[in-house]
């Protein structure tokens, strides 16, 4: 594959993403303003931070075969497959929990298969070791030469990347929130934003582990911590993939008050946290909260 035909503009992504006002009166009665980054528009098959992390991974991987790693309902996964047969690349995806093999694939995973990634399914103690020596060798010993991208696609080129959502938004002081899984979307969006400005990440799994994991990601990619940032762990309703009636309900009328689709694994919580986080008095009168879509339903 030539540099020519592996140009990821031919893609045509929707950038910069556009940002749009939400007015709601939950944040205007404490005189707030809400506006969402609409990441979620920049590509239908690549949507939001995915597009922003793979693309440089990608760039980078030149057409060579990518190996990755996810859940069973993995929009990583999704997206890396997706970028497969779009630009006519193999791919490999390492699933957690080796039960599911032999299995009717769920529809996540199905579509992964229908864009002609290679499944692996591997036990959840091994899938913990992923990024051991050891692992990776087994992986590379069956597969052959690959370029490996971990978990969500979160490493240092993928922040990076992610540095551009920050610099789309300058000029807009006040803060901009995200939800975090890996936390390379934070990581670079915290490094891209200009004076005056602030990063918010609302983890969507339980652990407290994700402050660790942006500084390392910032010290790999930028040489240090980067940016104004920090974390609310309280919105993560039970841990990855978990919701509650509570939050489906909330993400219904936000749909209902916004013709906005709400993803519920990642932006209805970020969007549930906001709202309770301005009820609480957290952003100052005259201030604005940015939300970053990152995803689709």
């Amino acid at each position: 594959m030539t540099d020519e035909t592996f140009d990821l503009s031919r893609l045509q992504p929707v950038l910069p993403s556009p940002l749009q006002p939400a007015e709601d009166e939950r944040f205007a009665r404490h005189g707030v303003t809400l506006l969402l980054k609409r990441d979620d528009l920049i590509h239908p098959d690549l949507p939001g931070n995915k597009w922003r992390k793979l693309a440089p991974n990608l760039r980078a991987a030149a057409g060579r075969t990518v190996l990755t790693f996810g859940g069973a309902y993995s929009n990583h996964l999704r997206a890396t497959a997706a970028a497969g047969r779009l630009l006519g690349f193999r791919t490999v995806g390492v699933v957690r929990g080796d039960e599911l093999d032999g299995r009717p694939l769920n529809p996540s995973l199905a579509r992964c298969a229908a864009d002609g990634m290679r499944l692996h399914f591997v036990d959840r103690s091994t899938y913990r070791a992923k990024a051991s020596p050891d692992v990776l060798d087994g992986l590379l010993s069956l597969f052959g030469e690959c370029v490996v991208v971990p978990e969500g696609g979160s490493n240092a080129l993928a922040a990076q990347g992610c540095t551009e959502l920050g610099r789309e938004l300058r000029g807009r002081p006040g803060t901009v929130a995200v939800a975090c899984g890996t936390g390379g979307t934070l990581a670079g969006l915290a490094a891209g934003l200009g004076d005056g400005q602030r990063a918010l990440g609302i983890p969507v799994l339980r652990g407290g582990f994700l402050g660790a994991a942006v500084e390392d990601l910032q010290r790999e990619a930028f040489g240090a911590r980067a940016g104004r940032w920090s974390l609310d762990e309280r919105f993560h309703f039970g841990g990855y993939a978990r919701t509650t009636p509570e939050l489906h309900a909330f993400a219904d009328d936000f749909e209902d008050r916004h013709g906005l689709p709400v993803e519920r694994l990642y932006v209805a919580k970020l969007l549930y946290g906001l709202t309770v986080l301005a009820g609480e008095g957290a952003f100052a009168p005259g201030s604005t909260v940015t939300a970053v879509v990152t995803g689709r339903p």
